[in-house]
């Protein structure tokens, strides 16, 4: 079904698939991110929580660390040589090394943790609220907070984040529309229609459309799903 909060005066773009990788179905993707040439990625679901670092040509997992059971890991973002995670409901993001997987140091904050991402200067937090918690990525205090809107209306349940050429793409949860966000202004200016990367069959068994990573190197977007069976790599188009 649509997306019932979509606003009809904002753009809306659709994609072209440019290629499929495989992905690994009992993997509950929280967080996704590319970066120096290597896939990242973070699950969720209480004792099956972990952070991971995945060949992207073959799904394979090359590195993992599992999460405490108590913990509900949640988004994740590679800070210089730090991989940072959050977690659903308790209240604490887990640093470690981005290299060794090793524990460094935790941080803690109020209410939920759901998607991360940084713009190179700040991390960006989502708890999926309207709102997008900016943090100090070394002491991890709050800086502000960017209230989004769509048309005027604040656009809610913003789920995973990812920095792309200057904006905010932010999964809107239980719908397959991403949200392209001005960090500054915290507006909307358009939405991404992802609608249909799976069949039918194969969507029946999956979660949620869930993780945005970025290639800035080459210019590519990546995007999967909650026990998805396939990671695309898209083009956007405008409609």
């Amino acid at each position: 079904m649509p997306f019932s909060q979509l606003s009809p005066t904002l753009p809306t773009f659709g994609y072209q698939i440019v290629r499929v990788y495989p992905h690994d179905r009992e993997a509950f993707t929280q967080g996704l991110q590319f970066v120096d040439g290597a896939l990242y990625e973070g699950t969720g679901l209480n004792g099956r929580s972990s952070i991971r670092r995945v060949e992207l040509e073959t799904g394979k997992v090359l590195q993992r660390r599992n999460v405490s059971d108590e913990h509900f890991g949640e988004g994740i973002t590679v800070w210089k040589s730090d991989l940072i995670e959050l977690t659903w409901q308790s209240h604490v993001a887990f640093v470690y090394d981005r290299t060794t997987f090793e524990p460094k140091k935790r941080f803690s904050y109020p209410g939920e943790g759901w998607g991360m991402t940084h713009d190179g200067a700040n991390l960006i937090m989502s708890d999926g609220s309207d709102e997008l918690r900016v943090l100090d990525p070394v002491t991890f205090a709050e800086k502000r907070r960017i209230k989004v809107t769509a048309a005027g209306a604040p656009l809610r349940n913003l789920n995973e984040l990812e920095y792309v050429k200057g904006e905010i793409f932010a999964n809107i949860w239980q719908t397959d529309y991403v949200a392209r966000i001005a960090p500054d202004t915290g507006r909307v200016t358009g939405y991404v229609d992802l609608r249909g990367l799976l069949t039918p069959a194969e969507r029946a068994k999956t979660d949620v459309l869930n993780g945005i990573a970025y290639d800035e190197k080459q210019d590519r977007l990546f995007v999967t799903g909650k026990l998805w069976p396939k990671l695309f790599e898209i083009k956007l188009v405008r409609r």
